[in-house]
């Protein structure tokens, strides 16, 4: 008997302390989870360092018809806004980083592509599929989530991006 209770306290004091940390899924309203990871380049990029920016965060892979279709339209979207106060990245997910770097290198993109191969900072964010895009305002507050793919130069994401850049 004493087994089973304790089995029991074992398991709702484990509950309990993996439900005070963090929400897994990113959510429309409440803080970004934090990442850090590397960019192409080796170098370490981390969320938490951008308060007072708004990010425009994707999740993107080779592999993946639509984020190869709508990478062109960030690039283009990436090009018009100011580097100060907007930054976007572009996080390959369950990708080789060769296939990454070939597709990035053959289109020219300049966006940031950063590391999640393991599908580790994909979890945090609860991805459902790719692409997906998540627009962090200056406080770090998740503003806006898109599942599937945008044309990411259009006037209306222009608008709506400029108008977190100047709040």
């Amino acid at each position: 008997m004493k087994k089973i209770l304790f089995l029991i306290m074992a398991c709702c004091l484990t509950f309990l302390i993996s439900g005070c940390g963090e929400s897994p899924v990113a959510t429309v309203g409440k803080p970004a989870p934090k990442f850090d990871t590397i960019n192409m380049q080796g170098d370490v990029w981390s969320l938490s360092n951008q308060k007072g920016q708004v990010v425009f965060v994707n999740f993107w892979a080779t592999w993946c018809a639509p984020c190869r279709e709508e990478m062109p339209s960030m690039q283009r979207l990436y090009a018009k806004l100011p580097k100060d106060k907007f930054k976007m990245v572009a996080l390959f997910n369950r990708d080789k980083p060769e296939l990454v770097k070939n597709f990035v290198e053959k289109l020219g993109i300049t966006i940031p592509i950063l590391d999640d191969q393991q599908n580790i900072i994909g979890e945090r964010y609860g991805l459902t599929g790719l692409p997906e895009t998540f627009i962090i305002d200056k406080q770090g507050v998740i503003r806006e989530k898109y599942i599937g793919p945008r044309d990411w130069n259009s006037s209306e994401i222009i608008d709506l991006l400029t108008n977190y850049i100047n709040e």
